[in-house]
Protein backbone atom coordinates (compact mmCIF):
# COMPACT_ATOMS: atom_id res chain seq x y z
CA UNK A 1 0.00 0.00 0.00
CA UNK A 2 1.57 3.21 -1.26
CA UNK A 3 0.58 6.83 -0.15
CA UNK A 4 -0.75 8.76 -2.75
CA UNK A 5 1.06 12.01 -1.94
CA UNK A 6 -1.23 14.59 -4.47
CA UNK A 7 -3.92 12.80 -2.65
CA UNK A 8 -2.16 13.35 1.32
CA UNK A 9 -1.85 17.54 0.39
CA UNK A 10 -5.63 18.10 -1.18
CA UNK A 11 -6.57 15.68 1.84
CA UNK A 12 -4.90 18.80 4.18
CA UNK A 13 -6.78 21.74 2.20
CA UNK A 14 -10.27 19.80 2.66
CA UNK A 15 -9.43 18.92 6.36
CA UNK A 16 -8.86 22.12 7.11
CA UNK A 17 -11.77 23.87 5.36
CA UNK A 18 -14.10 21.25 7.06
CA UNK A 19 -12.54 21.87 10.73
CA UNK A 20 -12.85 25.78 9.94
CA UNK A 21 -16.33 25.95 8.95
CA UNK A 22 -18.18 22.67 9.82
CA UNK A 23 -18.84 21.54 6.18
CA UNK A 24 -18.68 17.88 5.95
CA UNK A 25 -16.01 16.19 4.19
CA UNK A 26 -18.66 14.68 1.68
CA UNK A 27 -19.48 17.82 0.02
CA UNK A 28 -15.49 18.34 -0.16
CA UNK A 29 -13.26 15.06 -0.02
CA UNK A 30 -15.86 12.51 -2.32
CA UNK A 31 -16.02 15.35 -5.28
CA UNK A 32 -12.42 15.83 -4.99
CA UNK A 33 -11.63 11.83 -5.31
CA UNK A 34 -14.37 11.41 -8.06
CA UNK A 35 -13.44 14.48 -10.17
CA UNK A 36 -9.75 15.09 -9.83
CA UNK A 37 -8.29 11.67 -8.82
CA UNK A 38 -10.59 9.44 -11.06
CA UNK A 39 -12.15 7.58 -7.84
CA UNK A 40 -14.96 5.59 -8.51
CA UNK A 41 -18.25 6.83 -6.42
CA UNK A 42 -18.79 4.07 -4.02
CA UNK A 43 -14.86 3.55 -3.36
CA UNK A 44 -14.80 7.59 -3.13
CA UNK A 45 -18.09 7.59 -0.52
CA UNK A 46 -16.60 4.28 1.50
CA UNK A 47 -13.08 5.65 1.81
CA UNK A 48 -14.29 9.16 2.74
CA UNK A 49 -16.47 7.73 5.36
CA UNK A 50 -13.59 5.56 7.00
CA UNK A 51 -11.21 8.71 6.87
CA UNK A 52 -13.62 10.83 8.94
CA UNK A 53 -13.74 8.27 11.65
CA UNK A 54 -10.17 9.42 12.40
CA UNK A 55 -10.54 13.07 11.04
CA UNK A 56 -13.44 14.58 13.36
CA UNK A 57 -12.08 13.47 16.97
CA UNK A 58 -9.83 15.63 17.15
CA UNK A 59 -11.59 18.41 16.09
CA UNK A 60 -14.46 17.63 18.52
CA UNK A 61 -11.88 17.64 21.68
CA UNK A 62 -10.98 21.33 20.41
CA UNK A 63 -14.95 22.18 20.82
CA UNK A 64 -15.26 19.84 24.15
CA UNK A 65 -12.49 21.84 25.44
CA UNK A 66 -14.17 25.29 24.38
CA UNK A 67 -17.50 24.66 25.37
CA UNK A 68 -19.38 24.82 22.06
CA UNK A 69 -20.63 21.53 22.36
CA UNK A 70 -24.71 20.74 22.85
CA UNK A 71 -24.70 17.22 24.53
CA UNK A 72 -28.61 16.78 23.97
CA UNK A 73 -28.63 17.95 20.80
CA UNK A 74 -25.84 16.21 20.23
CA UNK A 75 -28.26 12.81 21.44
CA UNK A 76 -31.34 13.47 19.98
CA UNK A 77 -29.86 13.56 16.36
CA UNK A 78 -27.87 10.45 16.79
CA UNK A 79 -31.27 8.64 17.67
CA UNK A 80 -32.10 8.99 14.13
CA UNK A 81 -28.87 9.37 12.60
CA UNK A 82 -27.05 6.19 13.70
CA UNK A 83 -29.46 3.42 12.63
CA UNK A 84 -30.35 5.19 9.54
CA UNK A 85 -26.51 5.66 8.30
CA UNK A 86 -26.50 1.74 8.49
CA UNK A 87 -29.39 1.76 6.49
CA UNK A 88 -28.01 3.95 3.75
CA UNK A 89 -24.72 2.10 3.06
CA UNK A 90 -26.85 -1.12 2.98
CA UNK A 91 -28.72 0.37 0.16
CA UNK A 92 -25.74 1.60 -1.59
CA UNK A 93 -24.72 -1.46 -1.15
CA UNK A 94 -27.61 -3.28 -2.95
CA UNK A 95 -27.26 -0.77 -6.21
CA UNK A 96 -24.36 -3.06 -6.83
CA UNK A 97 -20.44 -1.82 -8.28
CA UNK A 98 -20.86 -2.30 -11.91
CA UNK A 99 -20.56 0.76 -14.31
CA UNK A 100 -24.46 1.37 -14.43
CA UNK A 101 -24.66 1.04 -10.81
CA UNK A 102 -21.68 3.58 -10.07
CA UNK A 103 -23.37 6.25 -12.19
CA UNK A 104 -26.67 6.01 -10.53
CA UNK A 105 -24.85 6.66 -7.46
CA UNK A 106 -22.98 9.91 -9.33
CA UNK A 107 -26.25 10.73 -10.19
CA UNK A 108 -27.49 10.45 -6.29
CA UNK A 109 -24.50 12.05 -5.04
CA UNK A 110 -24.64 14.95 -7.42
CA UNK A 111 -28.44 15.65 -5.87
CA UNK A 112 -27.21 15.43 -2.40
CA UNK A 113 -25.02 17.79 -3.30
CA UNK A 114 -26.66 20.23 -4.98
CA UNK A 115 -29.53 19.92 -2.33
CA UNK A 116 -26.64 20.60 0.04
CA UNK A 117 -24.85 23.43 -1.39
CA UNK A 118 -28.31 24.90 -2.31
CA UNK A 119 -29.33 25.24 1.27
CA UNK A 120 -25.88 26.42 2.28
CA UNK A 121 -26.38 28.84 0.01
CA UNK A 122 -29.87 29.82 0.42
CA UNK A 123 -29.24 30.31 4.53
CA UNK A 124 -27.48 33.28 4.08
CA UNK A 125 -30.14 35.22 2.87
CA UNK A 126 -32.00 35.05 5.99
CA UNK A 127 -32.10 37.58 8.49
CA UNK A 128 -29.62 37.98 10.99
CA UNK A 129 -31.62 37.37 14.87
CA UNK A 130 -30.02 38.36 18.11
CA UNK A 131 -29.66 36.07 20.32
CA UNK A 132 -32.44 35.73 23.02
CA UNK A 133 -31.11 34.99 26.19
CA UNK A 134 -32.91 31.35 28.35
CA UNK A 135 -32.85 27.93 27.47
CA UNK A 136 -33.37 26.81 23.93
CA UNK A 137 -36.43 24.66 23.41
CA UNK A 138 -35.96 21.73 21.60
CA UNK A 139 -38.87 19.21 19.47
CA UNK A 140 -37.48 15.41 19.77
CA UNK A 141 -39.29 14.59 16.79
CA UNK A 142 -37.93 16.92 14.78
CA UNK A 143 -34.76 16.73 15.84
CA UNK A 144 -34.74 13.53 15.46
CA UNK A 145 -35.94 13.64 12.21
CA UNK A 146 -32.87 15.72 11.17
CA UNK A 147 -31.16 12.87 12.46
CA UNK A 148 -32.85 10.35 9.85
CA UNK A 149 -32.26 12.38 6.78
CA UNK A 150 -28.90 13.25 7.65
CA UNK A 151 -27.76 10.22 8.52
CA UNK A 152 -29.25 8.28 5.49
CA UNK A 153 -27.45 10.42 3.48
CA UNK A 154 -24.11 10.38 4.91
CA UNK A 155 -24.35 6.25 4.91
CA UNK A 156 -25.27 6.45 1.10
CA UNK A 157 -23.28 9.53 -0.39
CA UNK A 158 -21.22 10.51 2.30
CA UNK A 159 -23.00 13.92 2.10
CA UNK A 160 -24.82 15.49 4.81
CA UNK A 161 -23.10 15.43 8.10
CA UNK A 162 -21.33 19.19 7.89
CA UNK A 163 -24.11 20.53 5.13
CA UNK A 164 -27.64 19.21 5.37
CA UNK A 165 -27.60 18.64 9.16
CA UNK A 166 -26.27 22.34 9.34
CA UNK A 167 -28.01 23.74 7.41
CA UNK A 168 -31.02 22.22 8.67
CA UNK A 169 -30.10 23.18 12.60
CA UNK A 170 -29.17 26.41 11.66
CA UNK A 171 -33.22 26.73 10.15
CA UNK A 172 -34.50 25.56 13.66
CA UNK A 173 -32.01 27.52 15.57
CA UNK A 174 -30.86 30.65 13.91
CA UNK A 175 -29.81 31.93 17.24
CA UNK A 176 -27.27 29.44 17.85
CA UNK A 177 -23.74 30.38 17.63
CA UNK A 178 -21.50 29.50 14.98
CA UNK A 179 -18.93 27.78 16.92
CA UNK A 180 -21.71 25.97 18.61
CA UNK A 181 -23.49 24.77 15.72
CA UNK A 182 -20.07 23.70 14.60
CA UNK A 183 -18.72 22.01 17.63
CA UNK A 184 -21.99 20.20 18.22
CA UNK A 185 -22.44 19.01 13.94
CA UNK A 186 -18.88 17.45 14.48
CA UNK A 187 -20.00 16.02 18.22
CA UNK A 188 -22.76 14.23 16.50
CA UNK A 189 -21.17 13.52 13.26
CA UNK A 190 -18.59 10.73 15.16
CA UNK A 191 -21.47 8.32 16.49
CA UNK A 192 -22.79 8.96 12.43
CA UNK A 193 -19.45 8.05 11.36
CA UNK A 194 -18.72 4.91 13.04
CA UNK A 195 -21.79 3.17 12.39
CA UNK A 196 -21.98 4.41 8.47
CA UNK A 197 -18.36 3.04 8.83
CA UNK A 198 -19.44 -0.50 10.38
CA UNK A 199 -22.03 -0.53 7.36
CA UNK A 200 -19.23 0.84 4.66
CA UNK A 201 -16.78 -2.17 5.98
CA UNK A 202 -19.85 -5.08 5.65
CA UNK A 203 -21.31 -3.40 2.34
CA UNK A 204 -18.77 -0.90 0.90
CA UNK A 205 -15.75 -0.88 -1.43
CA UNK A 206 -13.16 0.70 0.33
CA UNK A 207 -9.26 1.15 -1.48
CA UNK A 208 -7.26 1.35 1.52
CA UNK A 209 -4.42 3.42 -0.16
CA UNK A 210 -6.97 6.26 -0.55
CA UNK A 211 -8.23 5.96 2.96
CA UNK A 212 -4.65 6.31 4.25
CA UNK A 213 -3.33 9.11 2.38
CA UNK A 214 -6.67 11.12 3.46
CA UNK A 215 -6.18 9.98 6.95
CA UNK A 216 -2.50 11.51 6.72
CA UNK A 217 -3.42 14.49 4.90
CA UNK A 218 -6.78 15.41 6.90
CA UNK A 219 -6.16 14.50 10.61
CA UNK A 220 -3.70 17.45 11.87
CA UNK A 221 -5.59 19.88 9.16
CA UNK A 222 -9.27 19.28 10.72
CA UNK A 223 -7.51 20.18 14.09
CA UNK A 224 -5.66 23.05 13.03
CA UNK A 225 -8.98 24.56 11.45
CA UNK A 226 -11.48 23.98 14.34
CA UNK A 227 -9.39 26.34 16.15
CA UNK A 228 -9.95 29.03 13.95
CA UNK A 229 -13.29 28.00 13.40
CA UNK A 230 -15.23 30.67 15.14
CA UNK A 231 -13.46 33.79 13.42
CA UNK A 232 -15.49 35.73 11.59
CA UNK A 233 -13.68 35.61 8.04
CA UNK A 234 -15.63 32.03 8.22
CA UNK A 235 -19.48 33.51 7.21
CA UNK A 236 -17.16 34.66 4.48
CA UNK A 237 -15.43 31.52 3.03
CA UNK A 238 -18.41 29.34 3.62
CA UNK A 239 -20.80 30.92 0.60
CA UNK A 240 -17.66 30.00 -1.81
CA UNK A 241 -17.42 26.11 -0.27
CA UNK A 242 -20.93 25.99 -0.57
CA UNK A 243 -20.73 26.77 -4.40
CA UNK A 244 -17.92 24.56 -5.29
CA UNK A 245 -19.94 22.09 -3.71
CA UNK A 246 -22.58 23.25 -5.98
CA UNK A 247 -20.58 23.01 -9.16
CA UNK A 248 -19.40 19.32 -8.53
CA UNK A 249 -23.04 18.74 -7.92
CA UNK A 250 -23.66 20.05 -11.67
CA UNK A 251 -21.39 18.17 -13.05
CA UNK A 252 -22.19 14.85 -11.92
CA UNK A 253 -25.69 14.97 -13.07
CA UNK A 254 -24.35 15.72 -16.18
CA UNK A 255 -24.79 19.23 -16.64
CA UNK A 256 -22.95 20.21 -20.64
CA UNK A 257 -19.58 21.85 -19.84
CA UNK A 258 -20.77 24.98 -21.60
CA UNK A 259 -23.71 25.79 -19.36
CA UNK A 260 -21.18 24.46 -16.16
CA UNK A 261 -18.64 27.05 -17.20
CA UNK A 262 -21.69 29.93 -17.22
CA UNK A 263 -23.21 28.65 -14.07
CA UNK A 264 -19.97 28.41 -12.32
CA UNK A 265 -19.85 32.50 -12.72
CA UNK A 266 -23.35 32.97 -11.53
CA UNK A 267 -22.51 31.06 -8.35
CA UNK A 268 -19.46 33.03 -8.19
CA UNK A 269 -20.61 36.03 -8.28
CA UNK A 270 -24.01 34.87 -5.37
CA UNK A 271 -20.95 33.76 -3.43
CA UNK A 272 -19.59 36.74 -3.54
CA UNK A 273 -22.74 38.64 -3.13
CA UNK A 274 -23.21 36.44 0.17
CA UNK A 275 -19.51 36.98 1.38
CA UNK A 276 -20.19 41.32 0.84
CA UNK A 277 -23.41 41.04 2.71
CA UNK A 278 -22.28 38.74 5.39
CA UNK A 279 -19.30 41.05 6.23
CA UNK A 280 -21.54 44.09 6.43
CA UNK A 281 -24.57 42.50 8.61
CA UNK A 282 -23.35 42.67 12.33
CA UNK A 283 -23.13 39.63 14.78
CA UNK A 284 -24.55 38.45 17.64
CA UNK A 285 -22.12 36.98 20.61
CA UNK A 286 -24.21 34.69 23.42
CA UNK A 287 -23.28 33.22 26.47
CA UNK A 288 -23.47 29.33 25.97
CA UNK A 289 -27.05 27.98 24.77
CA UNK A 290 -28.55 25.43 27.19
CA UNK A 291 -30.63 23.05 25.23
CA UNK A 292 -33.43 21.44 26.92
CA UNK A 293 -36.11 19.15 25.30
CA UNK A 294 -39.30 20.01 25.51
CA UNK A 295 -40.46 17.61 27.29
CA UNK A 296 -39.05 15.37 29.99
CA UNK A 297 -40.04 11.77 30.92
Amino acid sequence: MHLNFALVLGSVVVGFLVGLTGMGGGALMTPMLVLVFGVTPSAAISSDLIAALFMKPLGVVVHWHRKTIQPKLVRYLCYGSVPAAILGTYVMHRLGSTKSAEKHLELILGAALIVGAAAMIGRAFFPTRKVVDGPLQINRALIITVGVIGGFMVGLTSVGAGSLIIVMLLLIFPHIRTDQLVGTDLAQSIPLTAAATLGTLLFGHVQLAVTASIIVGSVPAVVAGSFLSSRAFTHTLRPYLGGVALISGLKYVGMPTGALGVAAGIILIVATVIAVRSARVPTFDAPAILVEPALEG
